[in-house]
């Protein structure tokens, strides 16, 4: 194996980030689960903790691409020439998080229509079906204080969030915390999912049957045996979803 140094391994690892980001983002986007320019995806550049990616401000999910990502520090300010803008206010959640839980590598936050309707329900995500159940008693809530969020509030988001990889935002949207980009996007496709199971399975009309409380709890503790990064069997296969409608996400 040919030696590399350590800025040349730096290069490497920072753009298989980059590629991964981008598909990230294009994979939101191919599944409706962004809104235009305003959703916000976050992963920490290899290695420095206090560096990372995130999509521009004004580029639609469907068009980024790896070199379009901005380098920044947990400031919000550019780490590397670009001609790209960025949102500040709304990189402060992504911010809290990252500072916060060394172990979250990519943070995925939506406005998706199912997700906000169900961010708007009182009693929240419900025990209602098998894709819900991953979420039992994992999921975090956070109430809705303003469109953009304050230092003060990043601190009180990050303690609502806890342990947790999955957050509700109380009328405002989704958000998930991965050990990995494809995790990231794994939980957050699943309580997205979770989240039109439960819009079509009330708006029916008739009687809605619910997973009793002790079985929810079981398949819970089950679920925490196996606690590894999801999605990363998933992960090619998403790629190739990609590589076959637009593979410029890796440019």
């Amino acid at each position: 194996m040919p030696y590399r140094s350590p800025d040349a391994l730096q290069e490497l690892d920072d753009r298989h980030t980059r590629v991964n980001l981008a598909a990230c983002c294009r994979l939101l986007a191919h599944f409706g689960m962004y809104d235009l320019r305003y959703t916000r995806v976050s992963a920490r550049v290899p290695g420095m903790r206090h560096r990372f990616f995130i999509n521009p401000h004004g580029l639609r999910f469907s068009e980024i691409t790896a070199s379009s990502l901005i380098k920044i520090d947990v400031e919000g300010t550019d780490v590397q020439a670009t001609s790209y803008p960025l949102n500040e206010a709304g990189f402060l959640i992504h911010s809290a998080i990252h500072t916060a839980r060394e172990d979250v590598a990519c943070v995925c936050h939506t406005h998706s229509p199912a997700g906000i309707a169900v961010s708007n329900l009182k009693e929240g995500l419900l025990p209602l079906n098998q894709v819900a159940l991953q979420f039992h008693n994992r999921v975090a809530y956070h109430g809705y204080e303003d469109i953009e969020l304050q230092l003060e509030e990043g601190e009180r988001l990050v303690a609502n969030l806890g342990e947790h990889r999955a957050m509700i935002l109380r009328n405002r949207g989704l958000l998930t915390a991965g050990r990995t980009i494809a995790e990231a996007f794994y939980l957050m496709y699943y309580l997205d999912q979770a989240c039109h199971l439960q819009l079509k399975t009330t708006s029916e009309g008739g009687t809605v049957f619910f997973v009793g409380h002790e079985l929810a709890a079981y398949t819970t503790t089950q679920d925490r045996r196996y606690d590894r990064p999801r999605g990363t069997l998933e992960w090619p296969a998403l790629l190739q979803i990609l590589d076959r409608k637009d593979p410029s996400y890796k440019n």
